[in-house]
């Protein structure tokens, strides 16, 4: 019989604008923004809506910049104030027109 840890999804990173994420109902999300700041442990992201916290492992921040564009997939954590992120993956955005990113974004989000 298989394990019951094989049978259990992680739950899908929903695409979110960082003014809409709801700690409360949000699990995982994955947002795309400019990398405002970079910290040992963490980075700071800005979407245009809004910012947050992303806590990464130290491999994952190496290779970022400051004002880099990054897609952010990762765990929503409450906080007593809001809410930050632990990152899970961190795409390198910098090449990607973000008008077409849009476009397509609500052409897949009518079809979802």
């Amino acid at each position: 019989m298989p394990d019951t840890q094989d049978n259990q999804r992680r739950a899908p990173a929903r695409p979110k604008n960082i003014e809409d994420i709801d700690p409360r109902e949000d699990i995982r999300v994955r947002v795309v923004g400019t990398v405002l700041s970079i910290d040992d442990d963490s980075i700071s992201v800005d979407d245009s809506t809004g910012s947050v916290d992303v806590f990464l492992e130290e491999d994952k921040i190496e290779d970022l910049e400051e004002s880099q564009r990054v897609r952010i997939f990762g765990r929503v954590l409450p906080t007593p104030d809001s809410f930050e992120i632990q990152g899970e993956i961190v795409q390198d955005f910098s090449d990607v027109d973000p008008d077409n990113y849009s476009r397509i974004k609500k052409v897949v989000s009518t079809t979802e």
